[in-house]
């Protein structure tokens, strides 16, 4: 998925991305405690104090090496810094991208990929290597068993990918991972799917949290406080070199205003600065990219009176209608 020109217009109005109206957010400190979703409400999380996530182990995936950099690498960070251990699983080998030959390019984005990983905290990476952009003449039974491998493997209790009920997603890729990972998520908690893995040693683990993104409409119900992060998210993305936004789009465009006699005092003095400055100034804050109004990080968090902030459609750990009606009802003996 090759990143197309910046500054790509107007951003759309939040009621074509679902967003409620501002005031219907609803404040919450953190993740780990938010009540069940009700239609039609968001969600604010915000950063946690300490570690509530201590032991819990995160799997951010994404067909491409810069999805979640450009998506979701500040939540992703948020949750490493509370205490989460963390994997990038990358579905394809990116082929398609990068400059150079075919071979060249997806070297570059393997790198790249591992640099992303660093540079948000997570330990493990696994490259899946299914061929960019044909995904969806691969064997959706084999991707979703190796997503429920890897889930049981690493005992993952929370994902962020794309949305597997997003709108109008024309790259396979994005649409075949995040269905799958939506299966596995399920599946891979039942004792008598692939007992060939259970006699391996490994055990029934569902998953139960998951942050979904995407790049066209969605019913949007949480958005995640990422100012803290928001530099992480700028090295995330600066990692990215091979597509997306870093490479040295910020020093050419120093560059060539000073050709014009003119400077973007943002840009600061020297290459490495214009280069970070351009990402978190343009990219993140002016700029959707993707030419179909998709909300900057910078405006999504000032429609939620917040500085920075990242969009998900969140679906937490289930109640029980029993559960319910025993917190609700019960009295002390």
């Amino acid at each position: 998925m090759q990143r197309r020109k910046f500054v790509s217009g107007v951003f759309a109005g939040g009621a074509a991305w679902g967003f409620p109206r501002q005031g219907w957010a609803r404040q919450e400190p953190s993740a780990r405690d938010a009540p069940p979703m009700q239609a039609g409400e968001v969600v604010i999380e915000r950063p946690a104090t300490g570690q509530p996530h201590s032991g819990k182990v995160l799997a951010a995936i994404q067909p491409h090496a810069d999805d979640i950099p450009f998506f979701a690498a500040g939540t992703v960070a948020k949750l490493i810094s509370e205490g989460y251990s963390g994997c990038l699983i990358r579905m394809t080998n990116d082929d398609k991208t990068g400059g150079g030959t075919v071979a060249e390019g997806e070297l570059s984005n393997e790198k790249d990929n591992a640099a992303v990983a660093k540079a948000l905290g997570l330990g493990k990476v696994f490259n899946l290597q299914y061929t960019n952009h044909e995904m969806d003449g691969d064997s959706r039974l084999e991707i979703r068993e190796r997503l429920i491998l890897i889930f049981r493997l690493m005992k993952v209790d929370t994902v962020v990918s794309y949305d597997p009920w997003g709108a109008y997603e024309e790259n396979p890729d994005h649409y075949v991972t995040a269905q799958m990972v939506e299966a596995a998520c399920w599946i891979a908690g039942m004792e008598k799917d692939y007992p060939e893995q259970l006699d391996a040693g490994l055990r029934p683990h569902a998953v139960k949290e998951k942050y979904y993104f995407a790049r066209g409409p969605q019913r949007v119900n949480r958005v995640v406080d990422i100012a803290p992060w928001i530099d992480r998210k700028v090295e995330a993305n600066l990692a990215n070199k091979a597509q997306g936004a870093a490479g040295d789009h910020g020093a050419r465009l120093r560059e060539r205003l000073a050709e014009q006699k003119l400077r973007l005092p943002i840009l600061g003095d020297n290459d490495d600065s214009a280069n970070r400055a351009y990402i978190k100034n343009i990219v993140l804050d002016i700029d959707s990219e993707y030419q179909r109004g998709v909300p900057s990080d910078r405006a999504v968090g000032r429609k939620y009176g917040l500085e920075w902030a990242e969009a998900f459609h969140y679906i937490g750990p289930a109640e029980s209608v029993l559960e319910q009606y025993i917190r609700q009802n019960a009295v002390a003996l």
